[in-house]
């Protein structure tokens, strides 16, 4: 009882405020702004798990948040940020009126809505006059909703008349949406969350569920109290591997970037032992991919003891780990960033389907494998088109029949070639050939790797457009600032890791006078592509009506069903919380040969450690939202964490 309350086990949800029944605990806000007199359901902006809440008022002011018991995700739970960490949203450092400057060593100006529009188009104009129509691009953002990421890439590719659209979530998403769309047919998770309450393993690779996804992990840990087993593979013993009341069967702590080799491993075990099962891959697997992976992972140098010198993983520990995994009952992988934002990520997607399909834990509950989405709507962000090479839906921009449709709805001929990627973008501005840039909700200065490359890029461009609620690092090197809206104070929707949409709900007006959409809308106006919508329901339809896996999707049936799962469509009217049920999308499962090939981030003299990132309960991504809150109160700074015997190895001081 004498251990200080912010290093105590308690991860402030606020379950016992909301339980009390006398109201003995009691969130301060309501003492100091008064009893709630409304309240207005909405969906959190934090992490892909997008709990429901219910924002309580009093009149136009917020005085607390109150996880919803219907809500679908959740389930009346919460975490320390959707629960408490919303006052970003009128913090003083926020950003309420458009600013200008020709150059970026220049002081900023306010100016009006107007002039700032007026001045961006211009100068968007202006540079597509000067240096070619691919001059420009766009980047969306996945913390936005699906309307205002739809309206982005639409804004970029007809208004701008290019393919120069790019999101940070390609970074994180896109080796998912390769790897799963080349097995099964679709670029999403297989689940829902509901689904872990039905698994007897649980294998957790490159994530950190009980910090990055802290009420799904509180499910997942409530399964394995009952009884499930787990398989954590992760560099770091990170709180499943022990906490309280649970334990890891195993836990595999292989070296940074060996995720291929490791995977690849598990395999060679369950193809050696004869652990296939062999009636799903008959009468579900593409035989001819089946058996030429399999006599690819059944090689000597695929076993747990031939890559047991790449990823310092004992033998003995994989083949146990891999005997569970395949003959433990419904067993589910659940993966994050550890896996995705590697070289090797989409190669590591196509081992874990791999393993999947080999032991049949496709296609019925408690099954499957499940990227846990690190931002509120990377899911939806991507759906939307924010790819390159993609429109809505993940069609490719070559397909003359997806691009006809769309050329005809939006009413502009479209470019049948691929865009720019972020990189792409940055090394033609720092060629003199890329210019102008109009970034919503993202802060790629602070968040994207290479900052001087970064920088680089945007110092050498001639407009850069900042659409965000604080004067982030990119904004740094903006010459337009476009004062930006929280998920308050505006209508959608956002899309969660189980593929699952809901509605984003306005509880207070715009604080900086427009909702994000509309300040999209008024750009494209200005660079003479008007678009006319007066709700972002219109937009919603508009998606509906050219996405086939969002054909049944509306804000009526979202508000009557309170959230759908894609697909939704005819065969599938109220959406599909299990996917793959009988057979995959592409028809047949496609099995697909994981060579590992070594990451170029090796260790040596010059560079004797590795630095690899992580989540933290309290705090969210960069800190942007989090740190203008009394979050910061838990992580007031951030923190190397180093072995001790590395420490004194490399002269770091400890310090706390």
């Amino acid at each position: 009882m004498d251990e200080p309350f912010l290093t105590s086990e308690c991860v402030s949800c606020g379950a016992c405020v909301q339980a009390c029944p006398t109201a003995t605990l009691m969130e301060k806000s309501v003492t100091e702004i008064g009893t709630p007199e409304h309240s207005v359901v909405t969906t959190c902006a934090y992490c892909g798990v997008g709990c429901t809440f219910k924002a309580e008022m009093r009149g136009d002011e917020l005085v607390r948040m109150v996880p919803w018991k219907d809500g679908k995700a959740n389930h009346g739970h919460s975490c320390v940020k959707g629960r408490f960490a919303y006052g970003y949203a009128t913090h003083k450092e926020r950003i309420l009126k458009p600013m200008i400057r020709s150059n970026i060593s220049d002081p900023w100006r306010e100016v009006s809505w107007e002039e700032a529009i007026e001045y961006s188009a211009s100068e968007m104009k202006r540079i597509q006059a000067k240096y070619g129509r691919s001059s420009i691009g766009g980047i969306t953002s996945s913390r936005c909703t699906n309307e205002e990421t739809y309206l982005v890439q639409k804004l970029v590719r007809a208004g701008f008349g290019t393919n120069n659209v790019d999101t940070c979530a390609r970074v994180c998403h896109s080796p998912t949406g390769y790897g799963l769309k080349t097995a099964f047919g679709t670029s999403a998770g297989t689940q829902d969350f509901d689904s872990v309450e039905q698994s007897d393993v649980i294998l957790v690779i490159g994530c950190n569920p009980t910090d990055g996804h802290p009420v799904f992990g509180s499910r997942m840990k409530k399964r394995l109290r009952q009884g499930a087993k787990l398989i954590v593979i992760d560099p770091r013993r990170i709180d499943l591997v022990k906490s309280p009341h649970i334990r890891a069967d195993y836990h595999l702590p292989l070296k940074p970037g060996t995720n291929v080799a490791m995977v690849t491993a598990l395999a060679h075990v369950i193809v050696t032992e004869g652990l296939i099962d062999e009636k799903f891959v008959q009468e579900q697997g593409d035989l001819e991919t089946f058996y030429a992976w399999a006599e690819f992972v059944a090689q000597d140098r695929n076993s747990p003891e031939a890559t047991e010198l790449v990823t310092g993983v004992p033998a003995n520990l994989v083949r146990d780990a891999a005997r569970l995994y395949a003959t433990g009952g419904n067993a589910a992988i659940y993966y994050g960033l550890g896996v995705t934002e590697h070289s090797q990520g989409s190669t590591t997607v196509l081992g874990i389907a791999n393993l999947a399909m080999a032991t049949g834990n496709i296609g019925r509950e408690g099954v499957g494998v499940n990227p846990l989405r690190g931002q509120n709507n990377v899911q939806g962000s991507c759906d939307m088109g924010s790819f390159p090479h993609e429109f809505p839906g993940y069609r490719h921009v070559s397909d003359d029949a997806t691009r006809e449709m769309f050329e005809q709805l939006w009413g502009v001929p479209l470019d049948s070639e691929p865009g720019l990627r972020i990189p792409n973008m940055l090394d033609a501005a720092m060629d003199g050939t890329f210019k102008g840039l109009y970034v919503q909700g993202e802060d790629i200065a602070q968040s994207d790797p290479d900052a001087k490359h970064v920088i680089g890029g945007l110092k050498a461009m001639e407009c850069v457009i900042v659409q965000d609620l604080f004067l982030n690092e990119t904004a740094n090197y903006a010459h337009v600032f476009l004062p930006g809206c929280s998920f308050l104070e505006k209508d959608g929707t956002f899309t969660n890791a189980e593929r699952r949409i809901q509605l984003v709900r306005k509880v207070m007006a715009p604080k900086n006078g427009y909702a994000d959409w509309e300040v999209t809308l008024l750009l494209a106006k200005a660079m003479g592509y008007e678009m006319t919508y007066e709700h972002p329901s219109q937009i919603m339809d508009e998606i509906a009506g050219s996405t086939p896996s969002f054909a049944g999707v509306s804000f009526d049936r979202l508000a009557e069903l309170g959230s759908i799962q894609w697909p939704c469509n005819e065969k599938a009217p109220e959406g599909t919380p299990t996917m793959h049920i009988g057979g995959f999308v592409r028809g047949k499962g496609n099995f697909v040969i994981t060579e590992y090939v070594g990451t170029d981030e090796k260790v040596g003299p010059r560079f004797p450690l590795l630095l690899t990132t992580g989540r933290i309960l309290s705090q969210y991504n960069v800190g942007a939202q989090t740190r203008r809150t009394e979050n910061s109160r838990w992580h007031e700074e951030d923190r190397l964490e180093i072995h001790p015997v590395d420490r004194t190895a490399a002269c770091v001081k400890a310090t706390g």
